[in-house]
């Protein structure tokens, strides 16, 4: 895919939602770190129901940390895996607390040295809470990125380092959330709604659907 191409897509995901938010719930770095821990294997749905009930408790390092694994286990068990989520949230509230005064980094570097926390959750926590440009690809920003040929790439990483390379820079900010949600909603893992795909004349895939 060429360069004009790309700038054309983002020009009109642009166009279609000019200020893309994450859908999980939080009004902190800290919430959103806790959030995106816990949505691994996930959905944002089942989260956000979770976390409106722990964080009108608790939404603080220190006050989360309090809760122990027990008590924070009891908040999160609609969640897939949630006594290890809970674990590893416990243990990166006490590093958070005795390391960086209770804040969350703005660095990838420390924040993967939290436990529970990966490449993807680091690129999420910096990219929405602090607006640097960074990459969080998942299962849908991979799949978009190959379909379309906007990055492809037969790894996570290879094709977060094609998107950080190839997604015009005045689009660089917000391209994560737009690709997650073209994953999520039109360019979906079985069945591509083609039919009704704001970008399917730039999109490079030669399947194609006529679905809406």
């Amino acid at each position: 895919m060429n360069a004009a191409k790309r700038l054309e897509i983002f020009r009109r995901l642009h166009e279609d939602n000019p200020d893309p938010k994450t859908e999980l719930a939080y009004t902190t770095p800290f919430e959103l770190l806790v959030a995106v821990t816990l949505s691994a294997q996930s959905t944002d749905v089942g989260v956000n129901k979770a976390t409106a009930r722990l964080f009108p408790v608790a939404n603080t390092p220190q006050a989360i940390h309090a809760l122990g694994v027990a008590g924070l286990s009891e908040y999160i068990k609609t969640i897939g895996l949630y006594n290890s989520k809970a674990k590893n949230v416990i243990e990166a509230c006490r590093l958070l607390i005795e390391r960086h005064g209770g804040e969350v980094p703005q660095t990838r570097e420390a924040l993967e040295a939290l436990p529970g926390v990966g490449r993807k959750t680091a690129n999420v926590v910096l990219n929405t809470a602090f607006r640097q440009p960074a990459m969080a690809v998942d299962t849908h920003i991979f799949r978009v990125s190959n379909r379309t040929g906007i990055a492809p790439g037969k790894t996570v990483l290879e094709v977060e380092k094609k998107l950080l390379k190839f997604v015009p820079r005045d689009y660089l900010l917000d391209a994560h959330h737009w690709l997650i949600l073209h994953g999520r909603y039109v360019c979906q893992a079985r069945k591509p709604r083609c039919g009704s795909c704001r970008i399917e004349d730039l999109c490079e895939y030669k399947h194609k659907t006529s679905d809406d």
